[in-house]
């Protein structure tokens, strides 16, 4: 017999995350059904989970989600039933805005995310628009894939952006669940790579993940330190500590960049006059689109870039949560699924 039902973590008020059983309903237009196979989490899950975001309750979390198509909604056309797909951040821009017709579809003023709009990846089945889809090649797993749909991608897709060529020197501040991917494209994208990390005892890890040098933030100024090293011409920065980013700015060779995809909660203090003497910049970078996140997985799958992953079942996922917000993720949490009856 068909099962009708699946089990789904979902948000009751912010903070409540509980497991409960819904019943299976058939895609809206343009929508597929997906049979969830693994769900990355993520410090953006915070945006419903702590209701950081404006969320209609309740709401499943989640925005690293493969699946398999199991039902396509009325319209759809390029999907089909079995195909394994991910879906991340952006659930679906507009296509209608100034910004969606200018092309810039990450900046869609109407853009729906996925896991706040949306229900997400934390159950067994999810909806998702065909315009979130992505094809997910077969030498993945789908634990492996996950982390790369969010975590992967901002790197990525910011490092690919950024000015910095082969043999530029770009630094990574933070190693933790962005900066040990960004630290793996870094090195494999051909520039020479500098990691900055609190404490002695990563240089080891941070070497082993792609860094030809390693600065102690706590042992050093860390601006001093990247001068020293010639300046950077991108500082990539993926810890959310303001006070630290902010450091990193002196450290920018003339025209240098620096890079955030880290959201910090506090201001971030820079002097003008950083900015104005060698023109130094500073970017922010926003996930990406769906073709960015194609290449992600095409760079990674040929690269040999990997999310260093432990895994845990759905039931698991306010534990996942709770550990990842309290930074004891080594360096992303995984929930994993049972396989199809």
């Amino acid at each position: 017999m068909e099962q009708n039902t699946y089990r789904a973590v979902q948000v009751t008020a912010p903070g409540v995350l509980e497991l409960v059983t819904r019943q299976l309903v058939q895609p809206a237009p343009g929508f597929v059904r997906m049979r969830v196979e693994a769900c990355g989490v993520c410090h953006s899950d915070a945006a419903t989970v702590d209701a950081v975001f404006p969320v209609a309750f309740p709401r499943v979390p989640g925005h690293e989600v493969i699946g398999v198509i199991d039902a396509v909604g009325e319209g759809v056309s390029g999907w089909q039933v079995g195909q394994r797909v991910g879906v991340g951040f952006l659930g679906g821009a507009c296509g209608w805005c100034e910004m969606c017709l200018a092309g810039d579809i990450v900046n869609c003023r109407n853009q729906e995310i996925t896991g706040v709009h949306l229900d997400g990846g934390y159950a067994e089945s999810m909806h998702a628009r065909t315009a979130a889809l992505v094809l997910i090649p077969d030498e993945f797993a789908p634990e492996e894939a996950a982390p790369l749909l969010c975590a992967g991608l901002t790197t990525f897709n910011a490092l690919r952006k950024s000015p910095a060529k082969a043999g530029d020197r770009v630094a990574v501040l933070g190693i933790g669940g962005l900066g040990h991917l960004a630290l793996q494209y870094a090195h494999k994208m051909g520039f020479e790579t500098v990691a900055i990390g609190r404490g002695a005892d990563k240089e080891d890890l941070a070497r082993s993940l792609g860094a030809s040098h390693y600065i102690d933030s706590d042992a050093v100024d860390v601006a001093e330190a990247l001068q020293a090293l010639g300046g950077m011409h991108v500082v990539l920065a993926t810890a959310p500590g303001a006070k630290a980013i902010s450091a990193c700015v002196k450290g920018l060779r003339e025209r240098g960049r620096l890079v955030v995809v880290a959201a910090a909660h506090e201001p971030m203090e820079i002097a003008a006059t950083d900015l104005i003497f060698g023109g130094r910049g500073i970017d922010g970078s926003l996930t990406g689109d769906v073709a960015a996140t194609a290449a992600t997985l095409s760079f990674s799958r040929q690269a040999g870039v990997r999310a260093v992953i432990e895994t845990l079942p759905l039931e698991k996922a306010p534990d996942a949560y709770a550990r990842m917000m309290a930074g004891q993720a080594r360096f992303r949490i995984v929930l994993t699924m049972p396989p199809a009856p």
